[in-house]
This record gives structure tokens, sequence and C-alpha cells, in this order.
């Protein structure tokens, strides 16, 4: 029974201790929604709001003051005397352990502080705005009237320059008038903030007007005098050159020029309207085919210069080619006696005459056109140019060729060189070979030496055809040189291993007499090398030694690199 007793005791004190320590987490946050509420109950708000009485206290100023106190007078008399109900509700659910229903009335409570605090916000903005909006009004006026004095002089000393445009300027100046005694009475009755909306309406307007007095002598400049006498000498550049007979129909510059004098009439209209945001991109683009139209003209000119400069060269040059190739067609047909051409060599002197052909048909009615004259010069300098540089191709071909069928005879001389070459190369290794203290030739180098004379001789046969084949002539050549080399090579290193044996066998002799199984290995690898079995005899010789001394074999290249270089 006492167990039990002592369980549910534990039990009360925990819920006990729980419940105090709830209500003081509670009573926490209801101290710092009371200091909130303090804050918004005492906030000088009527010291901000006393500002406005230094402005006229008439019209939507006093509206406004009126609005902004009693929003305030409720946040005071109203919402702060409930937000104190619900205070002491909460108080007493918490001291009653009620929490859940203390949460929800700190809830309420938070949510009409926060509105509160709008309240509060949203009148200093206004009082903010309506101050504000009174000092901006007074400066920003003075600059307009100020502006508005400046334009009305620039307009009255300069109105030639506006022309047209200079009567809906005048009315557009005018109308700032009516505006300045609407914006002084708004602000004598305090009605700063629609005072305001005129100060806007007068700065966009002010910077359209400035936009207008700065743009227009400049386009009107442009319609009335640049652009007209740009046209003016467009034409008689245009009547000049047609009487120095140029071909200038294809730029239809006359149909331009006419489009575009009666398209300034209505970019004029448009000015006097003072609706210039279509006209200065218009301006700069007629500026921009002016210039190209410049350009169109200054390069016929420079085409007719070349045209007269090098049409009559280029038909000499033509003609020259013309012969100068028939004189290679003639000694390829010699040379293809003595040498067999590969057939698409053989075909370029016909096919650089039947190019030759197309390009002087071609010249032909160029110089018909020239002589016409009705054609541009530009496209007439077009073709000149394109013909020319076929002609270059067509010169480069044909050079090209007879430089190779020159080099024919060269290429046998020197192919007869290098035959001559390697038969004394091949001759020096035989001699070589004979020459060299050794058992004996091994049959695959007899099998090497054969093939080299062989290729020798097909080398040869080749040079005794009729006509001659100077490619086939250069493989076999090539195949010759391959092949000597490698018997060359082969040569050489078979000499250098047998030197190599003799020196790791006279190495290892001090070995024999101590080591019974290397004198066994010894005398195998001098078996292979009187059977001529030089490899063989190298590996054997080279085993025996290093395996009775680590390192023999190096010590013996050592002494064989010694005793050639005294030899040499």
């Amino acid at each position: 029974m006492i167990k039990y007793i002592i369980i549910v005791a534990v039990v009360l004190l925990a819920l006990l201790a729980v419940g105090l320590f709830y209500r003081r987490k509670h009573n926490v946050i209801i101290a710092r929604l009371e200091k909130e509420k303090l804050e918004v109950q005492h906030y000088p708000i009527y010291e901000e709001l006393t500002k406005v009485k230094a402005l006229n206290m008439n019209g939507q100023t006093e509206e406004l003051f009126e609005n902004w106190r009693n929003a305030w007078v409720e946040v005071t008399d109203v919402h702060v005397i409930k937000i104190d109900a619900l205070l002491f509700d909460a108080e007493e659910y918490i001291d009653r352990f009620k929490f859940k229903k203390a949460t929800e009335i700190e809830k309420a409570i938070e949510e009409k502080i926060e509105e509160c605090e709008k309240t509060r916000l949203k009148i200093l903005a206004e009082l903010e705005e309506l101050i504000g909006s009174e000092e901006k009004n007074r400066i920003e006026m003075e600059q307009l009237k100020e502006y508005h004095r400046s334009a009305r002089k620039t307009v009255l000393a300069h109105q030639h320059s506006f022309g047209s445009a200079l009567e809906k300027l005048e009315k557009r100046l005018e109308q700032f008038s009516p505006k300045f005694d609407e914006f002084d009475i708004l602000t004598a009755e305090g009605n700063y903030l629609q005072a305001r909306e005129i100060v806007l309406l007068l700065n966009t307007e002010a910077q359209e007007i400035f936009e207008l007095l700065s743009d227009i002598p400049s386009l009107l400049s442009e319609v009335q005098t640049k652009i007209p006498t740009a046209i003016h000498e467009l034409r008689m550049g245009q009547q000049e050159m047609e009487e120095q007979n140029y071909y200038l129909r294809h730029l239809e510059l006359t149909e331009y020029l006419d489009r575009v004098e009666k398209e300034l009439e209505e970019l004029k209209k448009m000015i006097a309207d003072l609706d210039i945001g279509k006209v200065k991109p218009r301006i700069d683009e007629i500026n921009g085919e002016i210039d190209h139209f410049y350009d169109l003209l200054e390069k016929e000119v420079i085409a007719k210069k070349y045209v007269d400069h090098h049409c009559s060269p280029l038909r000499d040059t033509l003609q020259n080619l013309m012969v100068i190739t028939r004189e290679v067609s003639d000694e390829a047909t010699y040379v293809q006696h003595s040498y067999r051409l590969p057939e698409k060599d053989a075909e370029t002197p016909r096919n650089c005459l039947k190019q030759l052909e197309v390009l002087h048909r071609r010249y032909e009615l160029l110089a018909m056109r020239v002589t016409e004259e009705k054609s541009a010069y530009s496209s007439l300098k077009e073709e000149l140019e394109e013909i020319s540089e076929e002609l270059a191709r067509v010169n480069e071909e044909q050079e090209n060729f007879s430089l190779r069928l020159k080099n024919l005879r060269v290429d046998e001389n020197t192919a007869r060189t290098q035959l001559e070459a390697l038969s004394k190369l091949l001759q020096e290794t035989e001699r070589m070979l004979g020459k060299a203290n050794i058992p004996g030739i091994p049959e695959e180098m007899d099998v090497r030496l054969e093939e080299a004379e062989e290729q020798l001789f097909i080398v040869m046969q080749s040079l005794q055809e009729t006509p001659l084949n100077m490619e086939q002539i250069n493989s076999n050549l090539n195949n010759a040189k391959k092949c000597i080399e490698e018997v060359r090579a082969k040569a050489e290193e078979m000499i250098e291993n047998v030197m190599y044996i003799e020196r790791i066998i006279q190495y290892g002799n001090r070995y024999r007499a101590s080591n019974p199984q290397m004198h066994v290995q010894l005398r195998e690898a001098e078996d292979a090398f009187h059977q001529c079995r030089y490899i063989k005899a190298l590996e054997d010789a080279a085993a025996a030694v290093e395996s009775a001394e680590p390192g023999a074999l190096k010590r013996v290249q050592e002494l064989m690199q010694e005793e050639m270089a005294l030899k040499s």
C-alpha cells in the first residue's frame, strides 16, 4: 500500500514540476507581450503628427491629419484595451494551468499587437510622404519654372532653327503656365499629394520639350539642307559618270533619290507635328544609304581603272600561254618516245589547252561587253579577275608539268648513279665478308646476298626498257636500296658477333680447368661457332661465362670497345 502511495506521490510531483515549468514559460511570453503592448501604447505618434502643422492645414493635409489621429485613437482606446483584457484572461488560464487556452489567447494578442504596429507604420509612411512631397514639390517646381523661362528664351532667340515646328513648340510651352497656377492653388489648399502629381507630369513634359529643343534644329538641318545637298551631289556625280560612258542603271540610283526626296517632305511634316520618334532613326538610315551609294559609285570608278589597265594585258597573257602550252604539248609527245608518262600527266597539255580555249571564249565575250559599254564596270572587273585567276591556275599546272618533263632526264641520271653506288656497296659488303676472319658465311646471309643481287638486276632491267618508266624504276631502286642496306647492316652485325664470341671464349678459358660444366658449355659454343651458327654460339658462350662470373659480359664489352678505339 505504501508502495502505491509513493508512486502516486512521485507522479503528482512530476506533474506539478511540469506544470510549473510551462507556467514559467507562459509568464515569460506574457511579460514580452505586455512590453510590446506598452511600446505601442506609449509611442510618441502625436509628436510625429505635429510636423504636419508646419504645412497648410487645409484640404487634403487636414483630412489626412484627422485620419491619422483617429486611427491612432482607435489603437490606444480600443485595441490596447482589448489587449489588456486578453492579457488578464491569459494570466488567469496560466494560473489555472490551462496552457492550451492560454496559448490561443497569446496568439490573439500577438495578432492585435501586429495590427497596431501596421497602423503605426502606415501613419508614419504617409506622414513622411506628405512632408517629403511638400519639400520635393517646392524644389522641383522652382527648377521647372527656371527651365520654362530658359526654354522660352531659346525658342524666341532661335525661331528660325525650329522652322514649322515653332508654333506647336510654343503651344506646348504655354501649357506650363496653367499647371503652375494649379500647383500654387493646390499647395495653398494643403493638397500636397495632388500637387505632387502635377510636378511629376510637368517633369515628364519638360524632358520631352528638352529633347525636342535639342533635336529639332539638327533634324531640320538634315532634311532641309544636308540630305538634299547629298542628293544633288549624287545626281551630278551620276550624270558626269554616265557622260563618261559608265553604266549605272543596275544601281537604280535615280529611283532611290526620287523616293527619298518625297520621303523628306513627310519627315518635315512629322517634325512640324513634333513627332520625332521615327524621324531620327530614319534620317540615320538615309545617311547610311547615301554613303552606300557613294561607295558604289567609287567602286565603279575603281573597277573602270582596273578594266582599262588589265583587259588588254590579259589578252596578251592568254595568247602567250596558249602558245607555250602547245609547245609543252609537242615536247610531251617527243619525251614520250623515251619516257613513259602516267596517264594523268600525259593528258595535262590537252586539258590545259581545253581550259584555255574556254577562257579565251569568256575573254572575247568580256571584251565585247567592254566595247558595248552596256555593263557595269564592277561586273566586268569581277569577270576579269575570275579569268585572271583561272589563267594563273592553268599556267601553274602546265609549268609544273613542264618541270616534271625536264626532271625526267635528271631522275634517270640520278637513278643510274644510285644503282652504281648500290652495286659498289654490295661488292664492298661481299669483300668485307670474304676478308673477315670467320669460319664461314651462314646460309641465311647467302640468301640475303642473292636477294640483293636480284634487286639490283631488276633495277638494271627496268633502266634498259624503252620508254623508261621512272615511277617503276624509282620503286625498284628503293626496294634494292632497302635490301642492300639491310644486308650491309646484317653483315657488320655478324662480324661484330664473331669477334664478340671469340673474346668471350678467350675470357672463359681461364675457368675451364676449374669448372668442368663451363668447359662443356664452351665446347658446345665452339661447335656452333665452327658450324656458322653464330647466334647460338653467342648465346651459349655468354651464358657459360656469366654463370661463372656475373658481370663478365660487361667486362668483355668494355675490353672490345677499348681495343676498337685503339684501332681507330
